[in-house]
């Protein structure tokens, strides 16, 4: 089929890497435009931008699709279907429309649980057992499209976001060759009216750990934020990111140190496992502790505020 791809991150580039292999045909990639990063904050491609330009694909990078001749451009692909993959903008309808077999999403989630922009983090911090990810014909609606293919997976007790996101990227890229070999077979399932949730955008303000709260949420605050934003706490002055954690035995006061960095919650403990100091890079949590002296318990507020 001859295609135009629309995505911007990294969980995007599996499905557009499946794609080319399959043999279709990409009449251009669409992405976000470059972002300032860095120290120098010079103008940084993203992901598909980057990995779209290695391949020698046409690339588009518009900041909105709303404008008469935004829209005539993308028509004049002339495309069979566009395949979209974590864009972050919205399509609006006359561009939903000018593919002749109209649009198609690659969700992580199992829709209609968690519709919108962070499926994959909501589904950790809310203690989901499995997600997976949905291949959907795209119409005005967030995620509201129905769907043509499903697949579940268990999501494991110590897996992050990080960890989730990558396979479910993955796992996306071979269901949407799949699902354009057998589009002409696939029926439509329309998503029901219950059990509908939405994904709000991860807020940086949500990763401060709150040690009084039961260690089940607080290990999953800690995954399902892992590896951005990153769940924090102060030590010693310093906004740690802890990035791995499982439950474990023990007692105490919330903040408390049991022993190496098990640390006592609101109900039961955590342990981390892996940690993130400013300005280096991710160790685990026993490595760190040998240039780290954890205090006797946490702050349960920055700047030392108990």
């Amino acid at each position: 089929m001859r295609i135009v791809f629309m995505g911007t991150p990294d969980f995007s580039v599996p499905p557009l890497e499946a794609l080319v292999d399959a043999g279709h045909e990409i009449a251009a990639v669409y992405t976000q435009p470059p972002r300032p990063a860095g120290r120098g904050k010079k103008p940084r491609l993203g992901a598909v931008h980057a990995r779209a330009e290695a391949l020698g694909l046409p690339v588009r990078h518009p900041t909105s699709l709303r404008d008469a001749d935004t829209r005539a451009e993308f028509a004049a692909l002339d495309a069979d279907i566009a395949v979209v993959v974590a864009y972050g903008l919205i399509l609006p309808q006359a561009v939903l429309d000018a593919p002749a077999r109209g649009c198609l999403n690659i969700h992580a989630s199992l829709l209609p649980r968690w519709r919108g922009a962070a499926p994959i983090h909501r589904a950790i911090l809310e203690g989901d057992a499995s997600t997976g990810i949905c291949v959907m014909r795209m119409e005005a609606g967030l995620d509201t499209g129905p769907v043509l293919m499903r697949r579940e997976t268990g999501i494991a007790a110590t897996e992050t976001t990080g960890d989730l996101h990558d396979r479910l990227s993955d796992l996306g890229a071979a269901m949407i060759v799949e699902a354009l070999d057998r589009l002409d077979t696939l029926a439509p399932d329309p998503q029901p009216d219950a059990g509908v949730s939405y994904a709000a955008k991860i807020d940086k303000a949500e990763a401060q750990v709150d040690w009084t709260a039961p260690a089940a949420e607080v290990d999953r605050k800690i995954r399902g934020l892992s590896p951005f934003p990153g769940a924090w706490c102060d030590i010693a002055g310093e906004r740690v990111k802890l990035l791995r954690s499982r439950a474990a035995e023990g007692q105490g006061t919330p903040g408390e140190i049991l022993g190496g960095f098990v640390v006592a919650c609101g109900d039961g403990a955590v342990e981390v496992l892996e940690v993130q100091r400013p300005g280096k890079r991710a160790t685990s949590a026993g490595d760190a502790l040998r240039g780290m002296k954890l205090p006797a318990r946490l702050d349960l507020r920055p700047n030392g505020r108990a």
